[in-house]
């Protein structure tokens, strides 16, 4: 017999957990509506060769390739080492994020769209990483893009969707921290070394899991020199509030102009609506992320210093993204939450609010076959009220019909026997306080649960 199990790295959601979800799902799409966003969707597999090369060399390790039909063994055969191999019998793979899909969707209908195009997605990515709290193999992410406009309007609006929602979630003491591409393209020609900027910058997006140390080690390794490295460490060194750190990377790059067009529009989007933030960016020169397509504005959201997550969202700006897939120069700028990790702050931090695991609100008790079909006339005046009833699927003593409803967390159940039903009440107990009363059939339907 086969023990039941699951994947590493993926997970069930019983009904209690798929309701939370449901309301963090909620919360961010009803901002993305509200912010003019449209839904978009895309296959859950694309073609190998849509996603590869489009995430660094880190990323391209951890895609999913789905195993193609046919004759295998024989092509296996001609393959003279592991990546041919990979080639020759994966043609397909499970999407890595959303941003690549929807680049690879803008160009197929791009004579359809009205740009600017904004739409949000909202679905699952698979990546082959080593499981770990907050790090899964299959999550959900939801993202937000516009392209076909180069307004850093658009930066402020996404930061300010992240402002939203944390905020509508209850989240305090999060922190939405921005960099610019181009102070990282500017840091490695100070240094000398702008063909090793991909380089840098995968080590730069470390420094949080492998400290100072860890970071100028891997920058040896990867054919920095000593003065190099000195250059690195006094850059990340920078510190103070987001007008000393604009006023010292202006020293900086003062004979950079990649750099100095990386502050402009640093200082911008901080400076151009501050009033409308409730949790005002942070500039932290650190923040890296280590994908290729990125060439402006860099964000990320670090959870709350009590809870040892780190990132629940992040994003940027990425120029020509679509010129990737023959469609150069359409500009475009996203940021994406992570929900399962989302999920995991909200749940240590108790913050899910008692509605987002309610279900079903009222259980009509089944006692006998004639009172039952009383009860279900009732039950249906209810729903049409919007009203989440059930009645209980057999008679059955009432002991067994109340524990089933303290096991499903019902607040209300509702009894009526053969002598309420000629009286024409039933008996409404709240199942939190205990108190029972008596309400009328016809007044049943008004009765605030």
């Amino acid at each position: 017999m086969i023990k039941p199990s699951i994947p590493k790295g993926t997970r069930d959601f019983g009904p209690v957990v798929v309701r939370k979800r449901q309301y963090i799902f909620q919360t961010i799409r009803e901002t993305f509506e509200l912010f003019g966003f449209q839904p978009l969707e895309t296959p859950t597999m694309e073609n190998l060769d849509t996603l590869t090369g489009k995430y660094g060399e880190e990323g391209d390790k951890l895609i999913f390739k789905i195993l193609d039909n046919g004759d295998i063994l024989g092509r296996a055969q001609q393959a003279k080492d592991s990546r041919e191999l990979g080639i020759l019998l994966c043609e397909k793979a499970l999407r890595y994020d959303l941003t690549i899909p929807f680049a690879r969707y803008v160009v197929m209908n791009q004579h359809e769209l009205a740009l600017p195009f904004k739409r949000y997605q909202m679905q699952p990515v698979w990546r082959g990483d080593r499981p770990a709290k907050g790090r899964y193999r299959e999550f959900y992410q939801c993202d937000a893009d516009v392209v076909g406009s180069n307004s850093l309007l658009n930066e402020i609006e996404l930061l300010l969707i992240y402002d939203t929602v944390f905020s509508k979630l209850r989240m305090e003491g999060y922190e939405v921290r921005i960099n610019n591409r181009k102070i990282l393209g500017a840091l490695a020609d100070v240094v000398g070394q702008p063909a090793l900027l991909t380089d840098i910058t995968i080590s730069i997006d470390k420094l949080d899991k492998i400290g100072m140390d860890g970071v100028k080690d891997e920058l040896q390794e990867r054919g920095l020199s000593t003065d190099e490295i000195a250059k690195i460490e006094s850059f990340l060194n920078i510190s103070g509030s987001n007008e000393e750190k604009l006023e010292q990377l202006s020293v900086l790059f003062k004979d950079s102009p990649t750099g100095l067009k990386g502050i402009e529009e640093l200082s911008y989007v901080l400076h151009t609506q501050p009033e409308a933030f409730k949790t005002t960016p942070i500039l932290d020169v650190t923040l890296a992320r280590g994908l290729n397509y990125y060439t402006g504005m860099i964000v990320e959201v670090k959870a709350p210093a009590s809870v040892k997550m780190g990132s629940i969202g992040g994003g940027g700006r990425y120029d020509d993204l679509t010129g990737l897939f023959g469609l150069p120069g359409l500009s475009g700028v996203g940021i994406s939450f992570g929900v399962d990790r989302i999920y995991d702050v909200l749940e240590e931090l108790q913050l899910f609010p008692a509605t987002a695991q309610q279900g079903t609100q009222v259980l009509f008790f089944n006692l006998d076959q004639h009172t039952a079909g009383i009860a279900f006339k009732l039950l249906m005046q209810l729903r049409t009220k919007g009203i989440s009833a059930e009645l209980f699927h057999e008679p059955a003593k009432m002991d067994k019909q109340m524990k089933y409803a303290n096991k499903r967390n019902i607040p209300y159940v509702i009894i009526m026997g053969e002598s309420e039903a000629q009286e024409g009440v039933v008996s409404v107990k709240n199942m939190v306080n205990g108190q029972q009363e008596k309400v009328t059939m016809t007044d049943l339907v008004n009765y605030q649960f």
